[in-house]
């Protein structure tokens, strides 16, 4: 059935310029909000490689801020509405997070709110106080050397891993480890009695046994001997030096344990006023081991022992040549012929102390 021209008119009415210029100019502000929409999630933002820190507690505003000063951002507006559309501002996570030249804005919110770290590798030797261990760690955590120290003297924390003041730094083995940036001092604690774990396999606990020794009691006599020599090819016949002394029920007479004892390593010439110091760790006055690590043993030098030389020496003495080596002998007798000639080169140094 035809339709006449007037019911066609008010089914279709005719469409101004104006409406039709509206319309266009619709399409068109669409359009490029559209575009911009699109800039703002897939546009290159980031403008260099950075490691960005966001602190413990930050806010939205804050890391924006940081984004924007440190210049790693060229479009706040941009960030700003995408974090809004993924509710960054609600989840926002601490951490040390690795952004690369290039990324577009979506990348860059996705990193952030879902907390996607770069660990830190942690490396921590040659150490045999906490004070130390705080100050050569704390580097590498959101947290100072004083939260870390106070969280390593906390005798709560040593109990809840079987140790105590004494015996809490064999728990801590040197090496490379990673974690994230924000890990607290505890959370850290944790993560070594981990690797504490880990280490002491059943083939490690063997090994220890066939000396008469349990982990931490080598974990103690390896720190004796990180302290004797430098040379890691001496370590195991030191190791096997001790461990023949302990088995006859010797004292250790070792020089490092006055060392710790009175508190200072820089110690060349033990004399015989130190001695006498009283100490649980003066090992020239009590049998066997003294009460914990005096240092934090390495895992060469824990392999030392868990390795050590079997030969029949009882004594050493350092090497009047200062190379770092040592004499060893088997009877006291060669021992102070080897004794006459160290000091005698000590001497010879104006070597006192």
């Amino acid at each position: 059935m035809a339709l006449d021209k007037r019911n066609k008119a008010q089914i279709f009415p005719r469409i101004g310029k104006f409406s039709m210029a509206i319309i266009a100019l619709l399409f068109i502000i669409s359009g490029f909000r559209a575009y911009e929409i699109f800039g703002f999630i897939f546009k290159p933002i980031v403008q260099k490689d950075a490691i960005v820190l966001v602190q413990t507690g930050a806010t939205y505003t804050d890391v924006e801020e940081l984004l924007q000063n440190e210049k790693i951002i060229e479009n706040a507006k941009a960030f700003r509405w995408v974090a809004r559309k993924k509710k960054y501002k609600q989840h926002v996570k601490p951490g040390r997070y690795q952004v690369k030249k290039g990324w577009n804005t979506n990348v860059l919110v996705n990193k952030l709110r879902i907390g996607d770290q770069l660990p830190v590798k942690v490396t921590f030797n040659n150490v045999r106080f906490f004070e130390e261990l705080a100050g050569k760690v704390s580097v590498y955590f959101e947290q100072d050397s004083i939260a870390f120290l106070n969280a390593f003297n906390n005798t709560e924390l040593q109990e809840k891993y079987d140790f105590n003041s004494a015996t809490f730094s064999a728990m801590f083995i040197p090496n490379t480890y990673e974690v994230y940036w924000n890990t607290s001092p505890e959370k850290f604690i944790d993560k070594m009695h981990r690797e504490y774990l880990a280490y002491w396999t059943m083939d490690n606990k063997d090994k220890a046994k066939k000396y008469g020794l349990s982990p931490l009691e080598v974990s103690i006599l390896a720190s004796i001997v990180q302290e004797e020599t430098i040379k890691e090819n001496e370590k195991a016949k030191v190791a096997g030096l001790y461990i023949n002394r302990i088995k006859k029920g010797m004292l250790l007479q070792a020089d490092p344990t006055i060392k710790f004892a009175i508190h200072d390593f820089s110690i060349r010439r033990v004399t015989n006023k130190m001695l006498e110091v009283d100490s649980p760790y003066n090992t020239y006055k009590n049998i066997g081991l003294p009460p914990g690590p005096i240092n934090f043993p390495e895992l060469s030098s824990i392999e030392a022992v868990l390795e050590a030389e079997k030969h029949s020496y009882l004594y050493m003495c350092a090497k009047e040549d200062f190379s770092g080596y040592h004499n060893f002998a088997k009877n006291l007798r060669q021992h102070n012929v080897n004794a006459a000639k160290y000091r005698s080169a000590l001497n010879k140094n104006k070597i006192w102390r």
